[in-house]
C-alpha cells in the first residue's frame, strides 16, 4: 500500500484516522507533513498492542529513530518541537518512572479531589461572566478554553496575565499549518519564558507545584536537573490544558446533537458516564507521536522495521467497530461500560487523567445545569475544528444559551 497522506484536504483529522482504519486496516503506512513516512496503528487491537509493550518493544526516545538524526528528516521539521526534549513523553524505563513519580505528586487522588471546590468556583465565575455576553456566545472563548487554562496555571503558579501567551504558543506548536520558522520561534519563546519563570519562582516561591518541584530539586539536586525541570513544565502546561479545552467542547457538541441524553445537573454518576463516553467516542487526543520499535516487530500481522516512526491513532481505537460494535461512532452514555484508550494505557497512561475527568464533569454538569436548553447556534457540519494532527476540537463553538434554570 502506498503511504496515505495526513492531513487530508477538506477532512477533519478524526475523520482521516477513522478512514485509514476502515480502508487500510489496523496498521497503515502514512505520509506526514514534510513528506516524512511513518506508520499509524489505528484499531483498538493494534493501538493496545503497541501501548502495552512500551519500554520493551517500543521506545519514546527519539534517539532510537535514525531518520531524525541521519538527515532523512530535515532539522527544521516542525514536529521535532514536540517529540524531542528531556521530558516524560521522551523517556523510557527507569528514567520515565523517576520523572513520573515526581510529576505524579501534582495529580494524586487526594490533591485532585481537594481541587474540586476551586474548579467549581472558577466554573461558576466563567458562567456568570458568560451570562452577560448575550444570548449567543462562543463557548470556546468564554468557557471551554479559559477554564482548563486557569486550573493548570493556578496549580503551577502561572500569573493570570501571562496565561494567554502559553495558549498562543501551544496553538502554534500543535497546528500542522505552522511553518518551520513559526514552530521554532514558538518553541524558543515558550522555553525562554519557562526558564525565566522558574528563576522567578526560585527567588519568590509560592504555594504552587512549580515551587514544590524546585524544593525537591534543591533538596536532592541529582534527582531533577535544570533541563528536566524546564521540560516538565513544558509538558504539563501544554498537555494540562490543551486536551481538556477540546474535550469539553467536543462533549458539548455531542450532547447538543441528542438532548435526550443530557443528565440532570445533580446526577453526578450519569455525568461521569457522559465523560467516559466522550473520552471513548469524542476524544480530543487523536494521535500520539511517536513510538520507535527497538527491533523489527509484527503489529497485528504487519511488519514494522526497527527505528521507524509509529503514530498511535487513539482516535481510531475509540470508535473501532471491531471492539465496540457497528454503532461504535454513536455517542451513547447509556452503553455498557467498556475499556477505552482515551488516556492511553500501559506505563505512559496519562498522569492528568483524574484532573481531566474532574474538570470535564464539573464543567458539563454546571453548564447544562445553568442552561438546560443550551443548543448549537450553527449546524454541526458548520463548526471549524483545529488543524492539528494530535488534538481536535472546535476553534469556535457558537451556542444559544437559552433560559437559565
Amino acid at each position: 500500500m502506498e503511504p496515505l497522506p495526513i492531513p487530508a484536504p477538506g477532512e477533519r483529522t478524526s475523520q482521516t484516522v477513522r478512514r485509514f482504519r476502515d480502508v487500510g486496516g489496523p496498521v497503515v503506512p502514512i505520509e506526514l507533513p514534510g513528506k516524512v513516512n511513518a506508520w499509524m496503528v489505528c484499531s483498538y487491537e493494534s493501538v493496545s498492542e503497541v501501548l502495552l509493550n512500551d519500554g520493551t518493544l517500543y521506545s519514546k526516545n527519539a534517539g532510537n529513530c535514525p531518520a531524525l538524526h541521519d538527515g532523512t528528516i530535515p532539522p527544521d521539521w516542525p514536529l521535532r518541537q514536540l517529540v524531542q526534549g528531556d521530558h516524560l513523553l521522551t523517556k523510557d524505563g527507569d528514567d520515565h518512572r523517576r520523572l513520573r513519580g515526581l510529576v505524579n505528586r501534582a495529580f494524586t487522588p487526594a490533591r485532585v479531589a481537594a481541587m474540586a471546590p476551586r474548579i467549581q468556583e472558577l466554573t461558576d465565575g466563567l458562567l456568570d461572566r458568560m451570562a452577560g455576553a448575550g444570548e449567543e456566545v462562543d463557548l470556546v472563548r468564554y468557557f471551554s478554553e479559559p477554564l482548563p487554562i486557569a486550573v493548570i496555571c493556578e496549580l503551577f503558579g502561572v500569573p493570570e496575565e501571562e496565561r494567554r501567551r502559553l495558549r498562543e504558543w501551544t496553538n502554534v506548536l500543535l497546528f500542522h499549518t505552522a511553518t518551520p520558522q513559526e514552530a521554532g520561534e514558538a518553541a524558543a519563546a515558550m522555553l525562554g519564558y519557562l526558564h525565566a519563570f522558574i528563576e522567578r519562582k526560585r527567588v519568590e516561591p509560592g504555594d504552587d507545584l512549580t515551587s514544590g518541584l524546585i524544593a525537591v530539586q534543591e533538596d536532592d539536586g541529582d534527582r531533577l536537573s535544570d533541563d528536566e525541570m524546564l521540560w516538565i513544565l513544558w509538558l504539563v502546561l501544554i498537555a494540562g490544558h490543551e486536551t481538556t479545552v477540546h474535550m469539553i467542547a467536543n462533549a458539548v457538541v455531542a450532547l447538543c446533537a441528542d438532548p435526550a441524553v443530557v443528565p440532570g445537573a445533580d446526577d453526578q454518576d450519569a455525568w461521569e458516564k457522559v465523560v467516559e463516553e466522550a473520552l471513548r467516542s469524542r476524544n480530543s487526543v487523536l494521535n500520539v507521536m511517536f513510538r520507535y520499535p527497538l527491533q523489527d516487530v509484527q503489529v497485528t500481522g504487519t511488519k514494522i522495521p526497527a527505528g521507524e516512526l509509529i503514530v498511535v491513532g487513539l482516535g481510531g481505537a475509540g470508535t473501532d467497530p471491531a471492539r465496540y460494535g457497528p454503532d461504535a461512532e454513536r455517542f451513547d452514555p447509556s452503553r455498557e461500560p467498556d475499556a477505552h484508550v482515551g488516556f492511553g494505557r500501559g506505563p505512559h497512561f496519562c498522569l492528568g487523567a483524574p484532573l481531566a475527568r474532574l474538570e470535564v464533569r464539573i464543567a458539563l454538569s454546571s453548564l447544562f445545569g445553568r442552561y438546560p436548553g443550551l443548543r448549537l447556534a450553527v449546524g454541526a457540519d458548520e463548526i471549524d475544528y483545529t488543524p492539528s494532527l494530535i488534538t481536535e476540537g472546535p476553534v469556535r463553538l457558537p451556542v444559544v444559551l437559552g433560559p437559565r434554570s
